[in-house]
This record gives structure tokens, sequence and C-alpha cells, in this order.
């Protein structure tokens, strides 16, 4: 009984965060801690921090955790499904009439719409890690920006990894890697 309560519940979870991780949140809030009471508050920072850690969308690693947590790892397995078969329903729906009615004006029409919206999405998610990569405060908008807030270093960096993106065609991944490794030395993590 245990198992078919966690599969529903990460199913609506699954079902209604539509806008990404962050976005459901809430819903896994209220599922874990108010609708079954399977986490306490200190165990459900744990999950979030656990979450936001390991790999992977915030609401899957959540459903992971909740499930191991409260019936092993059968209960992961189940929490895991029912996490996602709300999107994989909803994506072999709209692949569905995609291939069924591909070939329509109208279907061209919207798709192509479509694409200048996704470009716009990327490139606002771009933005704002270009912003908190080149200024010193995390709470920056265009509005409040000013010269004293520069992070030169991190400008620098960036410039570099641009550059050698761009003149040497570098692997990003090795780019990532070496920037990380520099950035480590700078700032001193550790």
């Amino acid at each position: 009984m245990i198992l078919l309560e966690i599969f529903w519940s990460f199913f609506q979870i699954g079902l209604f965060s539509i806008g990404g991780g962050y976005a459901a949140l809430p819903l896994i809030e209220h599922q874990v801690l108010e609708v079954h009471s399977w986490l306490t508050m200190s165990e459900f920072a744990d999950l979030l921090t656990i979450s936001q850690m390991t790999p992977g969308p915030i609401a899957l690693n959540a459903s992971t955790f909740v499930g191991t947590k409260v019936a092993g790892l059968p209960g992961s397995i189940i929490a895991t499904i029912g996490c996602v078969t709300p999107s994989c329903i909803i994506v072999l729906t709209l692949s569905y009439f995609y291939f069924k009615y591909k070939n329509l004006s109208s279907i061209q029409g919207v798709l192509k719409g479509l694409r200048p919206a996704v470009v716009s999405l990327i490139a606002s998610a771009g933005f704002s890690i270009l912003l908190l990569a080149v200024f010193k405060s995390e709470s920056i908008t265009v509005q409040t920006m000013k010269l004293s807030d520069i992070n030169y270093m991190s400008v620098a960096l960036v410039a570099i990894g641009v550059f050698v993106l761009r003149r040497y065609k570098v692997d990003p991944i090795m780019v990532m890697i070496v920037t990380g490794i520099i950035g480590v030395f700078i700032y001193g993590v550790f």
C-alpha cells in the first residue's frame, strides 16, 4: 500500500510541477511534509541540499531520496517512476500528434514561431549566468550594475574561456574543468 501512495504522490508532483525543479518544491513539500508526514522539516532541508548537489532534475532527485527514506530501494524506484511517468505520457502524446500532423502548414508555423522563443529563453539563462560570473553580488540586476561591482578576475576567465573555445576549438568540458581549477586557486575555495 505504501508503494502505491509513493507512486501516486510523485505522479501528482510530476504532473503539476510545470516550470522546472524549483516550481516543484512547494508540491514536494506539501506531499512529503503535510499530506503524508514522511519527512521532518529538518529532513526536508537535507532533501533540498542533496537534490541540488546531485546531478539531474531536483524533483527526480527528491523523489528518489524520499522513496528510499520511506520504503528503501523499491520505494526509490517507484517514486522515480511516479515522478517521470506524467512527462513520458505528455511527450509521447505530443510526439504522436507531431508526427501525425507535422506536414500541416499551421503546425510548421507554430514550430517556426517557437524557435525564437526558445533561443531567447536560452539567451536569458546565459545572460543571468554571465551576470553572476562577472559581478561580485549575487543579487545584481541590470538596473543596479556599477563598474565598481565588476569582478575583473572573473571577466578575464570568461574572456579567456571564450577565446580558447572560439580560436582553438577546444572541447567545452575541458575549458570548464581548466577554468574551474584556476578558479579554485584564485578564490581559495578549499
